[in-house]
């Protein structure tokens, strides 16, 4: 089955075009994730924040963190740890404030692609289905790695379009037709038509590795899940 083409944002529109869309979903996003996903999206975070290798009284950035959960399985796992939630979607970040209320997790508003931190501040970096809404990846990893520690990580959770052409086909009915009609019913259909979208046009495992490695990271892996529709990329600084 081959991907429908949909008109999405120009370069210059779409980072307006993001905080805005992220910000009027807000509160439906953990319900869609949860219900796009099957529930799988929670457990692909521990592994992110696994995989980060943060130390027990570390600093973590988790950037776009939405409504902040991966930032809040990085302070469960490390109570001790320093964990900063950054989004320049002020929906999304209202949501996340108001969900980890009684925690130490601190939420700041913040551009992915000037990052607004000193060099050095993290012992690790994540994101998670951040890296298809940028209008610039590289950048997007070099800022990462300017703010992470020598031998932190960097870690990015993204969708994938699978290479085996059985699962590409179920992937591509699932996300460019179940998935729009499903954020018809529950949140918004523009939305969920521009992310399954952002997929297509986002580069395969091989080239994010390579483009990671462009942006000075170093020893860099990823994993696939999910029969090859998600990734998690791995660099160390």
């Amino acid at each position: 089955m081959k991907a429908p083409t949909k008109v999405l944002p120009k370069r210059e529109e779409k980072r307006d075009y993001v905080q805005n869309m992220f910000s009027g979903i807000a509160g439906r996003y953990d319900f869609m994730n949860r219900l796009m996903t099957l529930g799988q999206d929670q457990r692909w975070r521990r592994q992110v924040v696994r995989l980060s290798k943060l130390p027990p009284a570390g600093s973590l950035l988790d950037v776009a963190t939405g409504t902040g959960d991966i930032a809040y399985q990085a302070w469960q796992r490390r109570p001790r740890a320093q964990v900063v939630g950054l989004d320049f979607a002020a929906g999304m970040l209202r949501v996340a404030q108001t969900k980890f209320a009684e925690t130490p997790l601190t939420f700041v508003n913040g551009d992915a692609l000037h990052l607004p931190f000193p060099d050095d501040s993290f012992d690790a970096a994540t994101s998670a289905f951040m890296m298809r809404n940028v209008v610039d990846v590289r950048r997007a990893f070099a800022e990462q790695r300017r703010v992470v520690r020598p031998g932190g990580k960097v870690v990015c959770l993204e969708t994938t379009r699978p290479a085996n052409m059985f699962f590409r086909a179920f992937f591509d009915l699932y996300f460019f037709y179940i998935v729009p009609a499903l954020g018809g019913l529950f949140s918004a259909k523009s939305a969920y038509n521009y992310l399954p979208n952002s997929t297509v046009l986002f580069p395969p495992p091989d080239q994010v590795r390579y483009i990671m490695l462009s942006a000075g990271l170093k020893d860099v892996f990823y994993r696939k899940l999910m029969f090859g529709t998600v990734a998690i990329h791995v660099g160390t600084v």
